[in-house]
Formats: structure tokens, C-alpha cells, sequence
């Protein structure tokens, strides 16, 4: 018998809330304008799970600092605009939460004023109020092991019994490396491939999530 979870540690952007469409189109948007062209399928390779330090030291490895900083005003203006016209919650997500039993928390890349933005927009801040972590509270972000870790910590709940879901190679990486169970969600953005590895559930459905977190432990796609 596989041990029962005791927490399931949401990501944020692309499992709460479908903001991860938009963070592509603005940031290949960016690489236009800015001088370092990229497709949507190489944002999703380098930025997507990633923090915004992570992110701006790879466009000013590149660009240069000045760039990177002008680069990051321009993202977060942008992303802010679109999140206030289109954001939705993810397809599915208030069902799935609505049949999770155990205890939740967010734990994401994105920073803290970011989270109650976009979670609030969509209406789902309240159902974590108190149990939202973010990568500017660790060393190290995805897919070092170090948030998820440290939510487990402030929740006081064995790594061992966490169940982490997931939409990007970083954050499926992290939960692994963290001793977690991750359920990589593949309905956004990032292929299933990405995401698919060991310890590792990948789904694309999110309203499936309550059974899956129940059924017996293997690696699998849905």
C-alpha cells in the first residue's frame, strides 16, 4: 500500500489559473521588440516554471543588464494588462479542489504580489489565504527542490506524503528532487514529454486530479 498524501502543493501560473498562454505570447512579444527573437516553444523551454530572477538573468546574459531590466518592466506592465482582460481559472480546477480532501497550499515562481493578482482575479485566493509560498522566499527556485521543501516545512507535513501538481519541466524536476510525488498537468502549454518521468503522473484533464491523487502509486500518463 502506497502512503496516503497529507498535502497537495499547487503551482501557481498554468494549474490555478491559465496565465501561462498569455506569459508566452508577451514574452515572445518582448524578444521581438527587444532584440532576441524567440518561438513560443522556446519561451516554454527556458521561462516557462521559471522564477523572474531565473528568467532576467537569462535575458541579461544575452542582452545585457540594462535590456533585462527594461525587459522585465515591460513583461510585468504587459502580463498585468492581459491578466486583467483574459485571465481565467484553469478548466476544471474548482471541481478538483472541491474533491481533494487533504490539505492544500500554492507554492509557484511567481512572486507574492503577482499570486494575489492573478488568484484573485479568478477568485481562488481565499481558498489558500495563509498557505501561499513563493520562490522569492527561498535560495534557490525550480527546479531546485528548495520551495517545495519549504512549504512542506511551514505546513509541517513529512516530504514524503506531498503530492505536487505541476505544468513545467522545472517544477516536475523540483517536486522529484524534493522526495514528492508530481502530477504534471499537460493541459497547458508545456508538451506531455516535458513533463513525463519518473515519480511522475501526467494528466491533462484537471477535474481528474481527486482520482488520481487516490489511486494506487504508479508513473503514468492520463
Amino acid at each position: 500500500m502506497s502512503r496516503p498524501f497529507e498535502l497537495v502543493i499547487f503551482d501557481c501560473d498554468g494549474v490555478l489559473v491559465d496565465s501561462e498562454r498569455i506569459a508566452v505570447e508577451v514574452q515572445v512579444a518582448l524578444g521581438a521588440t527587444l532584440g532576441w527573437p524567440l518561438t513560443a516553444e522556446e519561451v516554454v523551454a527556458r521561462f516557462i516554471g521559471r522564477s523572474h530572477a531565473d528568467i532576467r538573468a537569462q535575458v541579461a546574459e544575452r542582452l545585457g543588464e540594462e535590456t533585462a531590466a527594461l525587459w522585465s518592466k515591460r513583461f510585468e506592465e504587459r502580463h498585468r494588462e492581459a491578466v486583467d482582460r483574459d485571465l481565467v481559472a484553469v478548466e476544471g480546477i474548482r471541481e478538483a479542489l472541491a474533491g481533494i480532501t487533504v490539505p492544500t497550499c500554492v507554492a509557484s515562481s511567481g512572486t507574492h504580489d503577482k499570486m494575489r493578482h492573478t488568484l484573485g482575479r479568478t477568485g481562488l485566493y481565499d481558498h489558500f489565504a495563509g498557505r501561499v509560498f513563493s520562490a522569492s522566499q527561498v535560495a534557490r527556485g525550480k527546479p531546485a527542490p528548495d520551495l517545495f521543501l519549504y512549504a512542506a516545512r511551514r505546513t509541517g507535513v513529512d516530504p514524503a506524503a506531498c503530492a505536487v501538481v505541476e505544468d513545467s519541466g522545472p517544477g516536475v524536476l523540483a517536486a522529484r528532487s524534493a522526495g514528492m510525488r508530481a502530477f504534471g498537468y499537460a493541459g497547458g502549454p508545456t508538451p506531455a514529454a516535458r513533463l513525463a518521468g519518473p515519480d511522475t503522473v501526467v494528466f491533462s484533464r484537471m477535474r481528474d486530479l481527486p482520482d488520481l491523487l487516490g489511486a494506487p502509486v504508479t508513473s503514468a500518463t492520463r
